[in-house]
């Protein structure tokens, strides 16, 4: 129909220009133009055109021959001397051409005659002829398919002819056209009646009729769409209601569709001799819907009707039946008291099943019974309740009719179990509004896991994260989610994975965007103190609209003033809460550039501002005072314990040169030579054991012994250890218990035959045998153990144990080579102090006899 009126609005344009055309030539009154054969040529056809002037219409005061010009769409295509030519003109294009004759004078062109030369196509056979009446009373109008453009004036007739010598016949001018109301109505009453239609096209070059078009009084009748609809809702029902209309009074049968409104799909439904009412019962309640109805007079013949005009309608009300999901947030506010913040999604409208007023909260206590309610209109919730107990919080949803069941969850520690954190969490940009996370479930309490839980908010820097959270619950078998809810590229999102069993979470967090780029402008630094040696750099945060994507690190560039080497640099992983960092790798009296960039996954930022800075290194006096305090008290304290000092003491004796030798202290001037008469005096011994008096000794003089010890002969090699309080006597000496006695020549001196038995006596100290024979002594010695106090040294070599044992020294071993015992890392031939099992023998504890015949009773 439309391509129809296009079709002629062209063709009445076509006339009115072809008019003007006409008016322009002025009805040829200087000459004529003839067309030969036709002015209307098929395609490829060439045409002769002959010009020719009427006597007199010459140019004027021009003596020579006149010169006639033939234009083709005003372009020149031929000239000519006389007064008429003929020419052949080839290769015209479909559609008109316009060919003008014109006189060619000095003063100008002026028109002779023109005329107008049509290429085009015979036309083909309409295709697609069908004919529709609209209602019983309406008219039949039949409609078919042109085909190409012939670029002709085409004429197209349609006639009809039925029972009883019915005819009917009309014409259509205009160009293309496609349809044609014959201005008849076909009556019920010829409802079996058939009739035949058929349309011919006609232009200059020829004409073709289409194929004839059968058909009944049913076949072609289309009733008028249904009218005056209404819906009742049954009981105030909101999924169920009854639709009325009106219709013609031959319909039969009808089709409703309905949807909700704006949704893209149509639920259909057929009813049979509905007589204008249907039940429907399968809509959603508070749901706005869109109902349309269509209807056929004959169940397997005709054509639907247009379908009826839309009513738009919304069901009522009902109870919800829908649960909402609900996520919180907890936060210790001080040592009993803990705020907690509820939110939750809407109701989608199936679910609501009406308009939504208000949220019922209830948080409780089991243990304590302690029951907190509240009703609001939002979808959140903050509160503050005691930190102590086990609670659980419950939101239910309300409308009108009722209120929904209940969500139920238990306010738990979210990530107070590191068993339950997922691991190798990743965030990967999907494109510009989602985003792909991936997990791996708890490496020790998979089983455990009830459900996953996704939360992500977008960051704000150097302030909270913006609030409220957005979530996603996602079942224990799967370790992915995509992320599309509220996210903006360019922006960073802190995205957590919340792994939730009974009464217990776990939680691990990754930053993450939908798409990025490197940052516009770097940070701005701020300000650069030198504490402890080190220098502080602090900055600004970058601002969020400059932001492109998530920040990972900054970096801190620093080179020396004037230095064209490449500046050195450190990298900070980014922390929203972080805007200072310390160097401590800077030298002391040394200027230094420094900047800093920061870096999302895209690239680095343009280096923010710079600053220098000259680190004074100053030394840390006090530092150096309290550490020497320190080790000055650490030192006197190990040192006052006696143990310790003597092991060092002995420890440090090792280590002395060979020329150190300490003397051998004179026994003459010792504290018992002087006590000797006294205690002589107390001492009782029985007559039968002294053949002889023994001499009150005098005060010997001074003597300077050297001990000089080269070969050492085994005497001792195992002292006697008594308990204490024990003395010798009774206690026999094992055969392998010697000591090594000095086998070389005595020293220069002037000793007398008892000062040699006492030197002997001193050497062999460490006997304890009443009857012990050594060597050349001329008489025995008693020796009388007497209580006495641990001294710092004895007198006798402390390693006397490593020496060889009398079995083992053969009887010549006096005449061996000296032996070395000292430890000293120096070459030495001292002698190391000997010591006895615990405590150490000294001489003024001492009591000597000389008893000459102890050695002959022996």
């Amino acid at each position: 129909m439309a391509h129809s009126v296009r079709e002629c609005l062209l063709g009445l344009i076509f006339l009115f220009m072809w008019l003007l055309i006409k008016a322009n030539i002025d009805a040829c009154k200087k000459g004529t133009v003839t067309v030969k054969p036709s002015p209307v040529i098929p395609l490829g056809s060439a045409v002769n055109i002959s010009c020719s002037l009427n006597p007199k219409q010459g140019c004027l005061n021009n003596p020579g021959p006149n010169k006639l010009v033939l234009l083709k769409d005003d372009k020149i295509v031929h000239f000519h001397l006389g007064n008429s030519f003929t020419l052949q003109v080839t290769n015209l294009s479909l559609g008109m051409t316009l060919l003008v004759c014109k006189l060619d004078c000095s003063s100008g062109r002026y028109p002779v005659c023109g005329t107008e030369i049509s290429v085009g196509v015979a036309p083909e056979p309409p295709r697609n002829l069908s004919c529709i009446q609209k209602g019983e009373h309406g008219t039949v109008t039949c409609t078919w398919d042109p085909g190409q453009d012939r670029h002709l004036k085409t004429h197209y007739t349609l006639q009809l002819t039925g029972p009883n010598n019915v005819t009917c016949q009309d014409q259509c001018r205009c160009q293309n056209c496609n349809h044609l109301n014959l201005g008849i109505s076909l009556t019920s009453d010829l409802a079996e009646s058939k009739f035949t239609v058929s349309v011919t096209a006609t232009n200059g070059l020829g004409n073709s009729s289409s194929l004839p078009f059968m058909f009944t009084f049913l076949d072609i009748v289309r009733p008028l769409p249904p009218w005056d609809i209404r819906i009742d809702f049954l009981n105030a029902s909101g999924n169920r209601c009854a639709l009325r209309w009106k219709d013609e009074g031959q319909v039969v049968l009808n089709r409703l569709r309905y949807r909700p409104f704006n949704s893209g799909s149509w639920n259909m439904v057929n009813a049979t001799n509905a007589k204008g009412r249907y039940g429907l019962q399968d809509l959603t309640p508070f749901t706005e819907y869109e109902f349309q109805i269509s209807s056929k007079l004959h169940l397997s013949k005709g054509s639907w009707s247009d379908w009826s005009e839309s009513l738009t309608t919304r069901t009522p009300e009902e109870e919800p039946v829908g649960t909402l999901d609900i996520w919180y947030m907890k936060q210790n506010i001080s040592c009993n008291r803990q705020q907690i913040s509820l939110f939750w999604k809407s109701l989608s409208p199936s679910e609501a099943r009406g308009e939504i007023l208000h949220y019922q909260v209830t948080l409780w206590e089991v243990t304590r019974k302690i029951i907190l309610q509240n009703i609001t209109e939002h979808t959140s919730w903050t509160g503050v309740i005691p930190r102590m107990g086990a609670w659980t919080a419950s939101v239910s949803a309300a409308n009108s009719k009722g209120t929904s069941a209940a969500t139920l969850m238990n306010i738990v520690d979210l990530c107070g179990t590191g068993l339950l954190a997922p691991y190798w969490v990743s965030a990967k940009s999907g494109n510009m509004d989602n985003i792909l996370v991936t997990w791996q479930p708890p490496r020790k309490a998979v089983s455990a896991v009830r459900e996953y839980i996704v939360e992500w908010r977008a960051l704000q820097p150097g302030s909270i994260m913006t609030f409220p959270p957005h979530w996603l619950r996602i079942p224990p078998y799967n370790m992915s989610a995509l992320i599309s809810e509220n996210i903006s590229p360019y922006v960073c999102y802190e995205i957590r994975v919340h792994a939730l069993s009974e009464d217990q979470g776990g939680c691990s967090s990754i930053l993450g965007d939908s798409k990025h780029k490197a940052l516009l402008t770097g940070p701005h630094i701020t300000a650069i103190e030198e504490k402890k040696a080190s220098l502080f750099i602090s900055w600004s945060h970058i601002p969020v609209q400059e932001w492109m994507g998530c920040l990972l690190h900054y970096r801190i560039y620093w080179k020396e003033r004037d230095s064209t080497a490449q500046p050195q640099l450190c990298e900070i992983p980014y922390r929203h809460s972080q805007n200072s960092y310390p160097i401590s790798s800077l030298q002391p009296e040394v200027t230094y550039v420094l900047w800093m960039t920061a870096l999302t996954a895209a690239g680095e930022s343009p280096k923010g501002n710079e600053r220098e800075f000259c680190l004074q290194g100053k030394a840390n006096w006090k530092a150096f005072v309290a550490s020497s305090i320190c080790i000055a008290i650490i030192t006197v304290g190990i040192f006052s314990i006696r143990p310790f000092r003597q092991k060092v003491f002995a420890f440090l004796s090792t280590l002395r040169p060979q020329w150190y030798c300490r003397t051998i202290p004179d026994p003459a001037n010792s504290t018992w030579v002087k006590k000797y008469p006294i205690v002589e005096e107390k001492t009782q011994l029985p007559m039968d054991c002294l053949p002889m008096a023994w001499p009150i000794p005098e005060e010997p003089e001074p003597l300077i012994i050297n001990e000089v010890l080269y070969q050492m002969a085994p005497v001792f090699r195992q002292p006697y250890c008594p308990k204490r309080g024990q003395g010798f006597q009774g206690h026999s000496t094992p055969k392998e218990d010697t000591i090594y006695i000095s086998s070389s020549p005595q020293p220069t001196g002037t000793l007398t035959a008892d000062t040699r038995q006492l030197v002997n006596l001193y050497k062999v100290l460490g006997s304890r045998e009443p009857d012990s024979k050594l060597g050349n002594l001329t008489s025995s010695l008693t020796v009388t153990a007497v209580d006495y106090l641990p001294s710092h040294e004895g007198y006798l070599p402390s390693n006397i144990r490593d020496f060889p044992s009398q079995e083992d020294s053969p009887p010549d071993s006096l005449e061996l080579e000296h032996q070395r015992i000292s430890l000293s890392i120096f070459a030495s031939n001292s002698l190391r102090p000997l010591t006895f099992c615990g405590e150490r023998l000294t001489l003024d504890q001492l009591k000597m006899g000389y008893d000459s015949l102890m050695s002959n009773e022996s």
